[in-house]
């Protein structure tokens, strides 16, 4: 496992375009209320990251999230139109955070708002391909998030990680990061189970590997280690490899890029 854990890594640290995921739980405290250092961190090492000379895009969740908590609502809406409300407000604050921290480091940043019809219809799917890939062009960096304003059942990826990927096949990226609350994949919660066991390389997602999966991690996000696993999937059948982290100390982004092991690399 050594061997090729490593080597695994050394790939990840060669990747020129680079699709990098954080969940609602990562971007806010338990209150809902944005982590402005977590934001301002991750920023900054995007931006440097960037500085080396890789592509980088970020998809985001948190809008819905933080519209509820900008609102002063004491949760987070849980019929379609608060959803929606809540979206709208906080996908404003969203951005306003990230261009003014990605700003100070001389990058501009660019909304991309998607629903899953956009990508089922090949023209669009197309426009949606040719803007990523010309704002990377531009030196832009594109924040992805679901267009959860607009967003039904019908037309919704359900959630971030999912769409992560999505983006990783779409822009032909060579890497995907996905940040969690939590190390990487174990053999089941971690959080409810002291005799879970850390995985840190996943050759083959397998019947076991699914049922160590739970469900959603926090109450402030939508994804759990199930939704990553599947975006894991959906990105290796297309070559491209990812690694599931804990994203509380963006800064160790940097030892990926180094060829250091962090989190899980499933390839």
């Amino acid at each position: 496992m050594g061997d090729l854990l490593l080597e695994g890594f050394n790939k990840i640290a060669d990747a020129k375009r680079i699709v990098i995921k954080v969940g609602t739980s990562t971007l806010t405290y338990a209150n809902g209320k944005l982590n402005l250092r977590r934001i301002e961190s991750l920023v900054k090492v995007l931006a440097d990251i960037k500085n080396s000379g890789k592509e980088v895009l970020l998809v985001t969740s948190g809008a819905i999230g933080v519209g509820a908590a900008h609102l002063g609502l004491t949760e987070r809406p849980r019929d379609m139109g608060g959803k929606q409300a809540a979206a709208a407000v906080g996908q404003c604050e969203l951005m306003y955070i990230y261009d003014k921290h990605f700003s100070e480091h001389g990058h501009v940043t660019a909304q991309v708002l998607l629903t899953r019809d956009v990508i089922d219809d090949d023209n669009r799917k197309t426009n949606v391909i040719n803007t990523i890939h010309r704002l990377l062009e531009y030196g832009a960096v594109p924040i992805v998030n679901e267009n959860d304003t607009v967003s039904f059942e019908e037309i919704e990826f359900g959630d971030n990680d999912t769409l992560s990927a999505v983006v990783a096949v779409l822009s032909g990226a060579d890497a995907l990061i996905i940040l969690t609350d939590i190390d990487g994949v174990y053999t089941s919660d971690p959080r409810i189970n002291s005799d879970a066991v850390f995985i840190p390389l996943v050759e083959k997602i397998d019947d076991n590997l699914r049922k160590a999966a739970s469900g959603a991690g926090s109450s402030r996000g939508t994804g759990g280690m199930m939704t990553k696993l599947h975006a894991a999937e959906m990105a290796s059948a297309q070559g491209i490899s990812t690694v599931i982290m804990n994203g509380c100390d963006p800064s160790r982004l940097y030892d990926i890029f180094e060829g250091k092991p962090v989190g899980t690399l499933i390839i």
